[in-house]
C-alpha cells in the first residue's frame, strides 16, 4: 500500500512552501499526499496573523487525531499534536526570527512550548549545523541535518551562458558592475547594499522576488529560467540579511553559478559563508570590497563550485519561482 503523510498546504511564495512543494514532487510516485489549508498566508495584515492561523487551523488538527498515516509538519500548529501524533512526526525546522514575530506577546510563548515538544517528534530535520546546534542546546536531540539540494544539471546548463549575452537580453549595462542584493523584503540587508553603494560609479544594484520595501536599484520577479539567467549576468552577490535565516537560497544559486560574494556570516548563511569561503561583508569599505569581488579570478567559482556536491545532493524537482527564495 502507499503510505499516506499528511502535511500543511505548499501553496505560497515564501520558501518554507517551495521546500514543501519539492518534496511533494519528488515523492509524488511514493506517497499519497494530503494537506490541511495554511490561512496564514491569506491575511493582509500581519498583526495577530499566526494567532488567527492556529485558531482556524484546530478544528482541522483535531478531526487528524485517530486518522493513520504520519505527519510532515513545518508550523506551530503541531502544538495542537497528541504525543502519539508527535511520534510519527517528521518536523522541518527552517529558522527562529523573532523579527518577523506577528502576534506578540503570545507568539514567544508559543515558540518556546514548541521547542518543549519537539522532542516527542520522530524525527527533527534542518537545513545547516547551525540550527541543528541552536535546536540541541534546547534539548532537542533527535535533529538531523539534510542540506538543501539543487538539481545540479540546470546549474550547469545556465552555467554554460556567457555573462556578457546574459547581461545584454536583460537589459544590463555592460561597463558597470552588477551587485545582486537577493530578496527585496524585510529584514533581508538590501537597504545597507543599497546605503553603501549610493553614488557610486559603476555599480548598479539589483533585486529580485515581490518587492515588499521598494527597492532603489533594478527589481526583477522573473520565472525561475530567466532569475538564473540574471544571476549569471550579476557579477557580485552581496548577502547582509539582519534576520537569522536558515540557508539563502539566492545566496547558495549565486554561489552555484560562479558568483563571488560576500556574505554575513549570520545563522544558516554562516555556515554557508565558511563552506564557500566567502569573504564577510564591511558597510564601511563595501563598494571597494564590491570592485575587489568582482575582480576574483574565474578559477574561485569553480573552486566553490566543486565543493559542493560533497555536501548538497542533486534533486530533479524544480524549486519553484525565483520569488520564492528565502
Amino acid at each position: 500500500m502507499t503510505p499516506v503523510v499528511r502535511s500543511m498546504s505548499p501553496r505560497g511564495r515564501t520558501g518554507g512552501r517551495v521546500y514543501l512543494r519539492m518534496i511533494h514532487e519528488v515523492t509524488a510516485d511514493s506517497i499519497e499526499w494530503r494537506t490541511v489549508p495554511d490561512y496564514k498566508r491569506v491575511y493582509t495584515v500581519r498583526r495577530g496573523r499566526k494567532v488567527r492561523h492556529l485558531a482556524r487551523l484546530a478544528p482541522h488538527i483535531r478531526e487528524l487525531r485517530d486518522e493513520p498515516g504520519a505527519f510532515l509538519w513545518d508550523d506551530l500548529s503541531i502544538l495542537f499534536f497528541t504525543p502519539e501524533m508527535r511520534a510519527r512526526t517528521v518536523f522541518v525546522f527552517h529558522h527562529y526570527e523573532p523579527l518577523q514575530f506577528d502576534s506578540w506577546p503570545l507568539e514567544p510563548l508559543l515558540w518556546r512550548r514548541l521547542f518543549a515538544v519537539l522532542p516527542q517528534c520522530r524525527a527533527v530535520v534542518c537545513v545547516v549545523p547551525s540550527w541543528a546546534a541552536f535546536l540541541r542546546e534546547r534539548g532537542v536531540d533527535n535533529v538531523q541535518v539534510i542540506y538543501n539540494a539543487f538539481d545540479l544539471a540546470e546549474i550547469d546548463r545556465v552555467r554554460g551562458m556567457d555573462p556578457a549575452e546574459c547581461k545584454a537580453r536583460l537589459g544590463l549595462p555592460q561597463n558597470e558592475i552588477t551587485v545582486y542584493a537577493g530578496k527585496a523584503v524585510h529584514w533581508k540587508g538590501v537597504e545597507t547594499v543599497a546605503t553603501a553603494i549610493e553614488g557610486e560609479p559603476e555599480l548598479r544594484l539589483v533585486t529580485t522576488g515581490s518587492n515588499t520595501i521598494g527597492s532603489p536599484g533594478l527589481h526583477f520577479d522573473l520565472p525561475r529560467p530567466r532569475y538564473l539567467e540574471l544571476l549569471r549576468a550579476c557579477d557580485v552577490g552581496v548577502f547582509t540579511p539582519r534576520m537569522r535565516e536558515g540557508w539563502s537560497r539566492c545566496a547558495a544559486e549565486a554561489l552555484l553559478l560562479g558568483m563571488p560574494c560576500l556574505i554575513q556570516p549570520i545563522a544558516g548563511l554562516g555556515d554557508l559563508a565558511r563552506l564557500a569561503e566567502q569573504p564577510h561583508p564591511d558597510p564601511r569599505q563595501l563598494a571597494q570590497q564590491i570592485r575587489e569581488r568582482a575582480d576574483a579570478a574565474p578559477d574561485e567559482s569553480k573552486a566553490v563550485y566543486r565543493r559542493w556536491p560533497a555536501s548538497t545532493p542533486r534533486t530533479s524537482a524544480t524549486p519553484g519561482p525565483a520569488s520564492s527564495r528565502r
